[in-house]
């Protein structure tokens, strides 16, 4: 029976997040905002980024923060960082608890063991809603392969029932995409209507090209940019490999590399540079805000979704992908499922594990003006009409106003918000982003080709000089 929360009062959300922390974590961040603009209340826990504070309230979201434990390696020690995760998220529920009740809690996965956290808050009326960004069990078999011991076989068993138990305990279920929610509703026993699809799409209104400084470019014509976790699932040595080939097979040496985020595989990779001498051309930027995103993917050439074909990557959805789009960047991605559905035919596709392919299709894309115009402008369009994230927000906050029988104002009180409502009036009279950045016009259909084509600085003004 679906409960009802008394109109006189907001109901509170509790968001569990245990790989990332908020707002670093996009696809969170977005919920929260929603949810508050629908007139929730919301909390958040999750680990501490560097520099983070315990608690603070960021846009009327209250924030409470664990010290992360020290990596994890092998299974005992992935136990005990789910174990201490769980503790420390335990025990911050409870102070959130005596600052305000809470109705429902949104865990987030990986890992999945927050159902054993919701069952328990169950007891006193809270609702569990699952949202579901990750396949433990895929995540297992690309990373170790089908298990033939007793000991990979036990592990992969536990994760197939840390998820069952996770869908039978939600409420509901919040999927990143059909096929998510497939698995669901066909592994997890969860009935169809009790899931909703909420895809990761971007914010068009936040995320969007400017004429950026071109000395990103680091001296060189042509910047081809990765963004996203660097985990041994996610391929960025496959960027090394083709900035290589690039490089020092084909001879093009007006190439530059930015490889943008951070991940467990991060200084791995950096030595690899060294080991191909690449250090000269590959830039390294770790941690990267909003900021650093808009100026380097406004000023690529190419974005690499180098993601290799996996029982977990075929199905999920790319992130990168679609923020590339958003900033009229022309996209190279190995076909992979989702990654097709979002990409359309707004990207160049290159068969899974084809490494050389991949590198040639940069070069060849590169040197192709037209095409990158073609691409460029298909893809931030798309982003607009298809994967925007503004819908996806209406479909999110009616998963909790239908869950609670509470009577939202909806994401957007103020009315579906303007592609441009973000921008302000430079010093010259041209509208320009919160840093300062002049505003490509997205009305301009040529004006959007002319930058997917050359990434060029605005018209009218000189270019930066080249850092050598």
């Amino acid at each position: 029976m679906r409960s009802t929360v008394r109109r006189h009062r907001a109901p509170h959300v509790l968001v569990i997040v245990q790989n990332l922390p908020v707002p670093l974590d996009r696809r969170v961040w977005l919920e929260c905002q929603a949810l508050r603009a629908a007139g929730y209340e919301v909390s958040v826990i999750c680990p501490k980024g560097p520099g983070d504070a315990a608690h603070e309230v960021l846009d009327g979201v209250h924030l409470h923060k664990y010290a992360p434990p020290r990596q994890a390696e092998g299974a005992l020690g992935f136990a005990w960082e789910f174990a201490y995760c769980w503790v420390r998220t335990a025990l911050l529920s409870l102070k959130v608890r005596r600052r305000s009740r809470f109705h429902v809690i949104q865990a987030c996965n990986p890992p999945d063991t927050y159902w054993a956290l919701a069952l328990l808050w169950k007891l006193v009326g809270v609702r569990f809603v699952f949202d579901h960004h990750d396949l433990n069990p895929e995540v297992y078999r690309s990373r170790f392969g089908e298990p033939t011991g007793l000991v990979g076989k036990v592990q992969l068993g536990l994760l197939k029932w840390l998820e069952r138990r996770t869908f039978r305990t939600a409420d509901r279920v919040i999927s990143t995409n059909t096929s998510y929610q497939d698995i669901a509703v066909r592994r997890g026993g969860v009935r169809r209507e009790h899931t909703t699809v909420v895809r990761s799409g971007p914010d068009t209104s936040r995320m969007r090209p400017v004429y950026a400084d071109d000395a990103v470019r680091r001296g060189g014509e042509h910047l081809v940019a990765y963004l996203g976790i660097m985990g041994p699932q996610d391929g960025v040595d496959g960027v090394l490999r083709a900035a290589h080939r690039i490089v020092h097979t084909r001879g093009r040496t007006d190439f530059r590399f930015a490889l943008l985020g951070f991940g467990d595989c991060l200084d791995d990779l950096k030595r690899q540079s060294g080991e191909l001498g690449l250090d000269g051309y590959v830039e390294f930027t770790g941690r990267v805000g909003p900021e650093q995103i808009t100026r380097y993917l406004s000023a690529a050439t190419i974005g690499l979704s180098p993601d290799p074909l996996s029982p977990l990557n075929d199905v999920s959805t790319m992130n990168k992908t679609m923020e590339y789009m958003a900033y009229a960047l022309p996209v190279v991605a190995y076909r992979l499922t989702e990654t097709v559905v979002s990409g359309g035919d707004s990207a160049v596709y290159v068969e899974p594990g084809d490494a050389d392919g991949l590198a040639d299709a940069v070069v060849a894309l590169a040197d192709d003006p037209d095409r990158r115009a073609e691409l460029g402008f298909t893809g931030r369009r798309r982003c607009e009409q298809v994967l925007d994230w503004r819908p996806q927000a209406q479909a999110y906050v009616h998963v909790f106003d239908e869950l609670l029988g509470f009577a939202s104002a909806g994401p957007f009180p103020d009315g579906w918000p303007a592609t441009d409502r973000r921008a302000r009036r430079g010093d010259a009279g041209h509208p320009v982003d919160q840093w300062g950045n002049r505003l490509v016009d997205l009305r301009d259909d040529r004006a959007l080709r002319a930058f997917a084509a050359a990434r060029m600085m605005a018209p009218g003004t000189e270019p930066a000089p080249s850092a050598s």
